[in-house]
């Protein structure tokens, strides 16, 4: 028997266990990442918020130009297939549009490539693990790399151009800290590998509403923050300002919000998750749950 414990691709219509699935090596996903994709959590065997990834993946899909022959239907029988066979309660679930291979073989012209359509799920991914996030998590601030600016690759499509994110990455686990976050040219803050990011000052919520990706996990931190009475603003945040801040916390569909103890020098809540932000995530884990929000997944 074939076994898909580890996770599940559907790949041109079929299904097969996640070490198999594959992609061709001249398709322009892989020579040129040109590729968007969107990731709906699985939590208890329901996708959360799975409308809102899906209008979001269809948005970034549209402003990349790609047709993938599928309609949100088809997307979604194929997001229920794979988690169902795989019979992950708790799932990463991606689904990923890519350009392809060049149909006329040699050809620079982007509208030449056969656009397609795979997806594919495995356990649950925490970005920072569990008990790191529980107890707020430590960032580098990148003094040398900035964030690719969004008039060069669009942040709100969701996209795998992570060169800055990788050598903000190294520069934070040989510092000894376990992610980062990238500034713009303009010294505003931006995200981080897979995060956004928040300021808590007073009772005010600061996030970034330019270079970064519109995340569906940072409206639900933005939701979860009004509901508790704190204002909010989208804006640009300076990193002088975040500095400032009395909390900091990073919102992800991998692990949800998550505190942040430490960044650099600077050491929030006496070095531990601030209460503001712990009790943000534990909002974020009983919404997970809450019926209004969740799409059964059929095993």
């Amino acid at each position: 028997m074939t076994d898909f414990s580890d996770g599940a691709a559907w790949i041109k219509g079929r299904i097969v266990p996640i070490t198999q699935a594959s992609i061709g090596v001249t398709d322009w996903a892989v020579t040129h990442s040109d590729v968007t994709y969107d990731v709906v959590p699985v939590w208890n065997g329901a996708f959360f918020r799975l409308d809102d990834y899906l209008a979001r993946f269809e948005a970034s899909i549209s402003a990349c130009r790609m047709d993938i022959g599928l309609d949100r239907a088809g997307i979604t029988e194929a997001l229920q297939q794979i988690v169902g066979k795989s019979g992950l309660r708790n799932a990463y679930c991606a689904m990923v549009a890519a350009r392809g291979t060049p149909l006329i073989p040699g050809s620079r012209d982007p509208r030449e490539c056969g656009n397609h359509f795979y997806a594919w799920c495995v356990p649950y991914i925490h970005v920072v693990k569990s008990e790191i996030a529980d107890a707020g998590v430590t960032v580098w601030l990148s003094r040398d790399t900035r964030r690719i600016p969004p008039d060069s690759v669009n942040p709100r499509a969701k996209n795998y151009h992570w060169g800055d994110f990788t050598a903000g990455l190294f520069e934070a686990k040989d510092a000894g800290y376990e992610t980062v976050i990238l500034s713009d040219h303009n010294g505003n803050v931006t995200e981080g590998p897979g995060f956004n990011l928040f300021a808590l000052k007073g009772d005010t919520v600061i996030t970034a509403d330019t270079g970064v990706l519109h995340g569906i996990t940072r409206q639900t931190a933005l939701e979860l923050c009004r509901a508790k009475g704190l204002v909010t603003e989208e804006r640009a945040l300076p990193v002088d300002e975040l500095m400032q801040a009395d909390e900091v916390f990073l919102s992800s569909s991998g692990g949800g919000i998550i505190p942040v103890r430490q960044i650099g020098e600077r050491v929030f809540s006496n070095g531990a998750a601030g209460p503001v932000a712990s009790g943000l995530r534990q909002d974020y884990f009983k919404l997970l749950n809450t019926p209004d929000y969740r799409t059964m997944v059929t095993y």
